[in-house]
């Protein structure tokens, strides 16, 4: 039996008549896979995967003090953007703790989308709201955006027959707007797998056609509906961080890896005396890359321990189909931190070992 207060995408039904399994995820009915998750993983590493991302937010900030308020929300530099441009970055609490991780994208001049997290969405609009002065006007524009992402090796092949623009003129990180099977799109060349992709933005009302268009298009070429389950291994592989796992409120971008997101030069942000403060003192712990050595799954909340002593936890853990090894990204006490330190992970009270390793653990050839 469903559960009727669960937010559906536009896809719903479509997901559903596929077969797929449904599953509760930040408030929606989402799904989890369709024909299995190591199935979906290899199809987005070989060919092509086609997600369902509609559950995300849309904020868009418009007016004079539109960058203004871009620039005191997030640790990033938006000052330098195009139009046409997109920029990742965290956004922070005064702690310097993460209240999300999100994509600004220039739409034009006084004009910015952030894209955020879909259980953060109703969090992160009050967030924005209670820091927006001056000329300028924030707008949900979730309920009236629906999002597909078209990720893998063959995406461009499978989508460029279908856009009235050239995809090859797109770099990594930019958007343009055209036609998608007569359909008009943000099309961004952005992703969250490892691998070269698309995602698109256009009306809810039409998504359902353009998602059955792109599968039957792609369907010679491998182009696979791909759920939740493998949108997690996938990222986990490129190391790329999930909101509440390897980023919190209780956790810093400079924790986390993400000093290169981190604009200590700019003028003030939210959370920018923290961090300032964190990087002068240096950090007492950090994000690592953990490869078993002993056979066992790690996963999210198991600690890390040498010697008997707790000195981690685990963020987030899984067998990695693309290396076949079981891998975890774990906070870890900064002296225990170096690339090859063997450590333990405690697996349902036994300690397997496990060995300290560079991220990401896996890069697209």
């Amino acid at each position: 039996m469903e559960d009727t207060s669960l937010k559906k995408t536009p896809l719903h039904a479509a997901h559903v008549a596929a077969g797929a399994r449904m599953v509760e995820f930040g408030g929606w009915s989402m799904p989890v896979q369709y024909t299995g998750i190591l199935e979906e993983h290899r199809a987005v590493r070989e060919a092509a995967g086609l997600f369902d991302v509609s559950h995300m937010g849309e904020i868009r900030l418009q007016g004079p003090d539109a960058l203004g308020l871009v620039q005191r929300l997030i640790t990033n530099d938006a000052s330098g953007m195009s139009a046409g441009q997109v920029i990742y970055s965290p956004m922070c609490l005064e702690t310097g703790g993460v209240v999300d991780d999100l994509l600004v994208y220039r739409m034009g001049s006084d004009d910015y989308l952030l894209v955020v997290n879909a259980s953060n969405t109703e969090k992160d609009l009050a967030w924005v709201r209670r820091h927006a002065a001056g000329n300028v006007t924030v707008t949900d524009q979730s309920p009236e955006t629906a999002q597909l992402a078209l990720q893998g090796p063959r995406a461009v092949s499978i989508l460029q027959p279908l856009a009235d623009v050239d995809l090859g003129k797109i770099k990594y990180y930019w958007f343009d707007r055209g036609r998608v099977g007569g359909i008009e799109c943000v099309i961004s060349r952005t992703g969250y797998t490892g691998e070269d992709g698309f995602e698109l933005y256009l009306p809810p009302e039409k998504a359902e056609e353009l998602w059955n268009g792109l599968l039957a298009a792609g369907k010679e070429a491998g182009l696979a509906p791909v759920g939740l389950g493998a949108r997690d291994t996938l990222r986990f592989e490129a190391c790329m961080p999930l909101y509440g796992h390897e980023l919190t409120e209780q956790s810093t971008p400079l924790e986390a890896g993400l000093g290169r997101f981190v604009s200590l030069d700019k003028p003030d942000f939210t959370g920018k005396e923290a961090l300032a403060r964190q990087q002068a003192e240096g950090l007492k712990r950090k994000l690592v890359g953990l490869e078993m050595i002993d056979r066992g799954v790690p996963r999210a909340g198991y600690p890390v321990v040498l010697d008997g002593t707790t000195i981690g936890q685990v963020t987030s853990g899984s067998f990695s189909p693309t290396l076949n090894k079981n891998l975890a990204m774990a906070f870890v006490e900064t002296p225990y931190a170096a690339a090859g330190r063997e450590v333990g992970v405690t697996i349902r009270e036994k300690v397997y070992r496990a060995r300290v390793v560079p991220r990401p653990f896996y890069k697209k050839q």
